[in-house]
C-alpha cells in the first residue's frame, strides 16, 4: 500500500508539472499594438489621442515598439484641460510629441530593464528606468501591467502620463 501511495504521488506530480505554464514561451498574438488598446476600455483616452494625432498607421506598422501605454486615470491626473487642449488640432505637434515619448523602439520586456538605464524614445528624448520594491517605474511612472504582447510588440501599461521637456 505505501509503494501504490508513493507512486500514485510520484504520478500527480510529474503529470502536474508537465502541465504548469512556461514563462519563457512567446504566444503568437495576432492584435497589434493599437487593436489591443483599442479594445481595452481603461485605455480609451489614449486611443484617442493616438487618433487625434494621425499615429494609428504608425504603431499598426511593423515595429517592433515598446509602448508605455497611460491608463485613463494617467490622463485625468494632468492638469484640467490638458487632455482638451492637446486634442485641438492646432496642438497636433505637441500631442505628437507627448505621444511618441511613451513609445521606444524595438521590443523591451520586463526582464530586459536595469534599474537607472535609459531609453530614447520615439520622440528622440530618454526615459529613465528605475527598479524599486519589484517595480519598475518610466520616469516618475509606475508600470502597472507589464509585457503584454502585441504582434508589433510590447505594452506596458502606467499610471502616469510622462511628459518630455517642452
Amino acid at each position: 500500500m505505501k509503494k501504490l501511495m508513493t507512486f500514485a504521488i510520484m504520478v500527480t506530480f510529474l503529470a502536474t508539472s508537465a502541465f504548469t505554464l512556461n514563462k519563457n514561451t512567446t504566444v503568437a498574438v495576432d492584435a497589434d499594438i493599437v487593436d489591443l488598446a483599442v479594445q481595452t476600455e481603461f485605455l480609451s483616452t489614449l486611443v484617442a489621442a493616438v487618433k487625434a494625432g494621425d499615429l494609428v498607421d504608425v504603431l499598426k506598422g511593423d515595429g517592433p515598439f515598446t509602448v508605455f501605454a497611460p491608463t485613463n486615470a494617467a490622463f485625468a491626473k494632468l492638469p484640467a484641460g490638458t487632455v482638451e487642449n492637446l486634442l485641438k488640432p492646432e496642438n497636433k505637434a505637441q500631442l505628437v510629441a507627448v505621444l511618441t515619448y511613451h513609445v521606444v523602439p524595438g521590443k523591451v520586456y520586463s526582464k530586459d530593464l536595469k534599474n537607472g538605464m535609459k531609453a530614447k524614445t520615439a520622440q528622440g528624448s530618454e526615459v529613465t528606468i528605475t527598479l524599486k520594491d519589484g517595480k519598475a517605474m518610466v520616469n516618475n511612472a509606475t508600470v502597472t501591467t507589464a509585457d503584454i504582447e502585441a504582434s508589433n510588440g510590447v505594452v506596458h501599461v502606467i499610471d502616469t502620463v510622462i511628459l518630455p521637456s517642452m
